[in-house]
């Protein structure tokens, strides 16, 4: 991830970008469930490459972290003025890394760094002034978190667009997520048109999301009770904390 207009800021406020953003990842980090210092961090300046080992959590990182550190940004910039608030860009991929002599190497550490340099990320960001960051995931990530049904999100959150940047070429999905709707797409060759949703590639499953039923249809008065049934509710005693981060929770009656 990197911070937006770094370079522009001065000494002092440079300083400061390099003093909040650790503890803002790790503030999210911590609401997530997830604990950063198991992580190997590469840090430059206003930048940082993050490496964790496979373990089953990478969903919760697609999810629950960006959906975090959105807040956490939120709280942050809230107490500052326009030119003093950080955005951030976030790319999330997957592959092998190996540890170098001057820090990670390998084709999965190019292919993220050029993703943080898309023009879809600059974009997104330029075309929504207020929101806090703009997530890139790399096709591979998006193909095992989001469209395998792993997280809260769909096909539908993103927009697919087409990331060339020097000698990388590759399908990327961007998400903007204080916009609850796909973002705008990339103005690189072969990106999705501007405002429609990610068309999922082929095999990919399709976006799946209803519309609600209109209010004061015909239907609506047998679709809709508020009858009181006791006899069709459970209740579940839980003694002593429980420690809920991280869950999604919902509530329906018993029989529908």
């Amino acid at each position: 991830m990197d911070a937006e207009a770094y370079g522009g800021r001065n000494d002092r406020g440079q300083s400061e970008v390099q003093h909040d953003l650790p503890r803002l990842l790790d503030r999210a980090a911590r609401g997530t469930g997830l604990d950063r210092a198991q992580w190997q961090i590469q840090r430059k300046g206003d930048e940082q490459l993050a490496v964790r080992p496979l373990d089953g959590t990478e969903p919760r990182l697609v999810d629950d972290y960006v959906r975090h550190l959105v807040a956490e940004l939120r709280a942050h910039n809230a107490q500052r003025v326009p030119e003093a608030r950080m955005r951030l860009r976030v790319v999330i991929h997957q592959g092998l890394v190996e540890l170098a002599d001057n820090g990670f190497a390998g084709t999965a550490v190019v292919a993220t760094a050029r993703l943080l340099n898309a023009r879809a990320l600059y974009d997104a960001l330029a075309a929504h002034p207020d929101a806090g960051l703009a997530l890139l995931l790399s096709d591979d990530v998006f193909r095992s978190a989001v469209a395998g049904g792993h997280t809260t999100l769909t096909a539908a959150d993103f927009t697919r667009v087409a990331v060339q940047v020097k000698e990388y070429e590759a399908t990327a999905w961007l998400r903007v997520p204080e916009r609850g709707a796909p973002a705008t797409a990339s103005h690189e060759p072969g990106a999705a048109e501007t405002g429609k949703p990610a068309a999922p590639a082929s095999g990919e499953p399709a976006a799946d999301r209803s519309e609600p039923a209109a209010a004061g249809g015909a239907d609506s008065a047998a679709a809709i009770s508020n009858t009181y049934r006791g006899d069709r509710i459970n209740v579940t005693n839980v003694a002593g904390a429980v420690d809920a981060r991280g869950a999604v929770f919902g509530f329906g009656s018993v029989g529908g």
